[in-house]
């Protein structure tokens, strides 16, 4: 079992409705992490991670709480890809995350890929906890390294856990370990032609009228990107799977041979998020 050193102090976030709008109530930074708060004109707060260096050195370990309260709604991105650098004496780096989406609470998670860069050992998890009423959309993505320089699964390892509950009962739980030294990572079994690969979470209550309308949308991408007769993979500059994993979960899994390539995907569900009842805006437009 590999183990990793956690640190005392963890950085807080915690969004309350205030009159009526989701503020940042709390708000605590704890080095490499550094939170920014752009000002949102809507019901909706926005908040985006970054790093002093652009990236995570060696041994950097983050760990964030985050509590969304109740008829909040949250948006957490990230202000650039998050560059994992190469190990030094072996060290890994970490990014640990426990969350909590309270009753009739929508909380989007959509951060940057993780880039792994040659030489990298990358270990995070996410556990997080939805009350009745409330929504979870999280995105998990990172690339094979800085592929445009010709850098392809050169690091060292990549462990991944994500959890998700709804009032106390254990939904979705997706573990994903990876070393290119012991599998052949173009292999077809693996990732072959692919270098993005991007995970997306959606979790809630069923009945709720929120849930039903992002759940409309995932069937729609599922309906329009299904395999047909003769379906030619290696053709494909991405390839699209939605899965139902419980009644109150579904997982999409795409993969693409370049970010770009699942760029198109990323515009197409922020705006679905962005609906007058869901974000009420695109994030992502501030950004790009």
């Amino acid at each position: 079992m590999i183990k990793m050193n956690v640190a005392v102090n963890q950085s807080e976030i915690e969004v309350a409705s205030v009159r009526g709008k989701s503020a940042l109530i709390t708000c605590k930074n704890i080095q490499p992490l550094k939170i920014l708060h752009p000002v949102s004109h809507h019901n909706c707060c926005h908040l985006v991670l970054t790093s002093y260096g652009g990236g995570m050195v060696s041994a950097d370990v983050v760990n964030i709480n985050v509590k969304c309260g109740a008829d909040t709604k949250t948006f957490i991105g990230s202000q650039s890809n998050t560059r994992i650098y190469k190990k030094v004496l072996n060290a890994i780096t970490g990014q640990n995350i426990k969350g909590e989406v309270a009753e009739n609470a929508l909380t989007v998670v959509f951060p940057d890929p993780v880039v792994l860069q040659a030489e990298s050992r990358f270990k995070q998890s996410q556990h997080w906890e939805v009350r009745r009423g409330g929504l979870l959309f999280l995105a998990d993505w990172f690339q094979a390294g800085r592929t445009d320089s010709g850098e392809k699964y050169l690091f060292d390892m990549y462990l991944s856990e994500i959890s998700i509950a709804i009032d106390g009962q254990l939904q979705v739980l997706d573990r994903f370990n990876f070393d290119p030294k012991e599998n052949i990572a173009d292999s077809p079994a693996n990732f072959g032609q692919y270098q993005s690969m991007l995970s997306i979470y959606f979790a809630g209550t069923p009945d709720n009228p929120k849930f039903k309308k992002i759940e409309e949308k995932l069937l729609e991408i599922k309906l329009a990107t299904q395999p047909v007769l003769n379906y030619d993979v290696s053709a494909q500059s991405c390839i699209i799977s939605t899965t139902r994993a419980r009644e109150g979960a579904y997982i999409l899994r795409a993969m693409g041979k370049s970010r770009i390539d699942l760029q198109w995907l990323c515009d197409n569900i922020m705006d679905m998020l962005s609906d007058p009842e869901l974000l009420e805006y695109n994030p992502m437009k501030r950004k790009f």
